[in-house]
């Protein structure tokens, strides 16, 4: 499988962190990771999570304006684009359709080639804009998937809590990634 990641300034780093962990850790199961950051993410990122960390992971990295980035294309073959964490600005563009970064552009080429596109959203409450926008997402293709972590596995970090989230990509993608699943004895137990 081929997949892009974006990260934007969205408060949530902590998602990303947790997604690329487990990107690296099960990265077999990958053809090609591709990487790209919004102008504030690696900010945010750097605000949130007090640390530099994404510069550890091997993945290929492409600016927001590279739109000779290979996911920029459909013609590239890659099979999904997950953006973690969404930010509700970056979710609008793509719902009208404005293909203004690469970030955008790679949701646009996503759409339109039925990809799977994941939107992992980060905000509360949402206005009535932001429900438009995500029904439209919606309705063109594209998976919503709010950062709403579950407590089933009786999680005992924010870690394992945004790690309910994360796993949850996978199992979109259909990626065979362990994790716990509804009706598990909960880790420790």
């Amino acid at each position: 499988m081929k997949i892009a990641v974006a990260v934007t300034g969205a408060s949530g780093s902590i998602y990303a962190y947790q997604l690329f962990k487990t990107l690296q850790r099960h990265s077999d199961l990958f053809r090609q990771v591709g990487i790209v950051w919004s102008e504030n993410a690696r900010t945010v990122w750097q605000l949130e999570l007090q640390h530099t960390r994404y510069e550890d992971f091997e993945f290929e990295t492409y600016s927001n304006k590279d739109y000779f980035a290979p996911f920029a294309s459909g013609s590239a073959g890659f099979d999904a684009l997950v953006i973690c964490p969404c930010s509700m600005g970056t979710l609008g563009r793509i719902a009208q359709g404005i293909s203004d970064t690469l970030i955008t552009r790679a949701a646009d080429v996503m759409l339109k080639e039925r990809k799977k596109l994941i939107c992992l959203i980060r905000e509360t409450p949402y206005n009535l804009i932001h429900i438009n926008n995500m029904k439209t997402v919606t309705e063109a293709g594209g998976i919503i998937l709010p950062a709403s972590p579950s407590f089933y596995s009786n999680p005992a970090t924010l870690e394992e809590a945004a790690q309910t989230v994360t796993d949850r990509v996978f199992g979109l993608l259909g990626v065979p990634v362990p994790h716990y699943k509804w009706g598990q004895e909960p880790p420790g137990q």
